[in-house]
């Protein structure tokens, strides 16, 4: 059949982008045709998403591609858990609050008093996370809002209802919940009403690659595109990154590195013991079945925001530059646990990182070089521990270690990972959400890609890799120790 050309729609926590993906036989290209600026909005102390000006730059971006190109079909993917109420007329019911917002604090501690966390694992198999959207939907009881809604939306099946005006959750984003049943993959009402949540807001589940609908007239004409279906692809953007991961076989762990690092491994069925629980790994849904093994580690939001932070007091912040000055300070000079939860919200990190360096009895990193370098070990230091302890909680071993997304292209990092964990390191493709939402999106409209290892090998064809080999010398044994005192 002719190559495919399809939107995939990847949207970040700081940034947007519109991709014109192509997709044939031999074919997998990417193209961006748009790109805005995201982040979260302070509003009388609350931190909201601006979701009617992500539409906006959507339909922007779409109008882009459909007036360069045919287009066969749209997918959306996003960060998971955040979401919108709509009322009994389909109409939003106030701003989407961003999971860095402050009002979920304690209550993840207020729903064990319900429903024991013991309990709750069994059910949904997620690592519990202050924001998880049962605690978001929990901190929003007695609301107006809430008590309002008909219907909740994830915030890519949002954008899909006001693109298509088809209601509905695709799984792999709905079991990030924490109100999904990781083994009959269904909704849990039980854990819900339990919780006493209005269960009766969830909607209807979907699987990837299922045709939401076409573009509803209004935007179809706003766009200049018609007749094209959008179609649920793995819609938190890490399912549609663990698709892009250019694997061979079972052995592998995957580091989804972006703004969070998500680190796990690809299963066939949920880890739901205890010791998964204690360990606080998650079991998410992935494309064709699959379950999503991993642990949220905090990832490059504490480099981003670190650069920030220099930009905005006047220091030079060019991150090529940073990365060389890291490379030079000493290796393991500083570790710190890159998951303490004072890193989580947005502000100056540099002082943050230094406070934990001085709490932990660590040389405190003081020049930025410093700071970067200090980031990179603890990230890497988190790899290994995470990766190592995925591998036996379930039982399976790897050969190597696949890392994708924009952390991919940092070369420092990928090389520390690389050392840490003893394994050679896969690095790329960067864009690797966009080409699983791509993927799906070309099976469903006909393409010959009848699995994931199919989908990947188009990858490995079409994709160079960068490999690099661990290096013997470092003591991350000690560094390890460190952390964990």
């Amino acid at each position: 059949m002719n190559p495919l050309r399809v939107a995939a729609v990847d949207l970040g926590a700081t940034s947007g982008r519109i991709m014109a993906a192509v997709v044939g036989p031999e074919t997998l290209t990417l193209e961006e045709a748009h790109r805005f600026p995201n982040g979260g909005v302070q509003v009388r102390g609350s931190l909201f998403w601006d979701v009617i000006g992500i539409h906006r730059e959507i339909l922007a971006g779409l109008r882009l591609l459909a007036g360069s190109g045919p287009l066969h079909g749209i997918g959306i993917d996003s960060w998971a858990v955040d979401y919108g109420l709509l009322d009994r007329d389909g109409e939003l019911l106030g701003n989407v609050h961003s999971h860095r917002d402050a009002r979920t604090g304690g209550v993840a501690e207020r729903a064990a008093t319900l429903v024991s966390q013991q309990e709750q694992y069994a059910v949904t198999g997620l690592q519990e996370l202050p924001f998880n959207t049962v605690y978001q939907l929990l901190a929003a009881s007695g609301t107006a809002a809430l008590e309002s809604a008909q219907t909740l939306l994830l915030l890519p099946d949002l954008l899909t209802y006001w693109l298509t005006g088809e209601v509905g959750a695709e799984r792999t984003n709905a079991s990030t919940t924490g109100l999904y049943d990781v083994s009959t993959r269904d909704w849990s009402v039980e854990l819900a009403k339990r919780l006493a949540l209005p269960w009766a807001i969830l909607p209807r589940l979907r699987d990837p690659g299922t045709i939401v609908g076409s573009l509803l007239p209004a935007v179809a004409a706003s766009v200049g595109a018609v007749d094209v279906p959008v179609i649920a692809v793995g819609s938190h953007d890490t399912a549609s990154a663990v698709v892009g991961v250019p694997a061979t076989g079972e052995r592998f762990g995957y580091i989804s590195s972006g703004t969070w690092s998500l680190v796990g491994l690809e299963l066939a069925a949920p880890v739901l013991t205890e010791e998964a629980r204690l360990a606080n790994f998650t079991n998410e849904g992935g494309v064709d079945g699959t379950i999503r093994f991993l642990k949220n580690v905090m990832g490059l939001w504490v480099l981003s925001e670190s650069v920030r932070t220099w930009a905005a007091a006047g220091v030079p912040a060019d991150l090529p530059t940073l990365l060389a000055g890291a490379a030079a300070v000493s290796p393991l000079r500083t570790v710190v646990d890159i998951d303490d939860p004072s890193l989580l919200p947005p502000g100056d990190m540099p002082e943050r990182l230094r406070s934990l360096a001085r709490a932990a009895g660590e040389p405190v990193p003081e020049s930025p070089a410093e700071v970067v370098r200090t980031i990179l070990d603890s990230l890497a230091l988190a790899y290994r521990r995470n990766l190592r302890r995925a591998c036996t909680l379930s039982g399976r071993e790897i050969d190597v270690v696949h890392i994708v997304g924009g952390g991919s292209q940092n070369t420092l990092l990928c090389q520390l990972t690389a050392d840490a964990c003893g394994l050679p390191v896969l690095a790329g493709p960067a864009e690797a959400a966009a080409l699983g939402n791509a993927l799906v999106q070309a099976r469903t409209l006909g393409a010959s890609l009848p699995d994931l290892d199919a989908m990947r090998a188009l990858i490995r064809r079409t994709h160079d890799l960068v490999r690099y080999q661990p290096r013997p010398g470092l003591d991350w044994d000690t560094a390890e120790r460190r952390v964990s005192r």
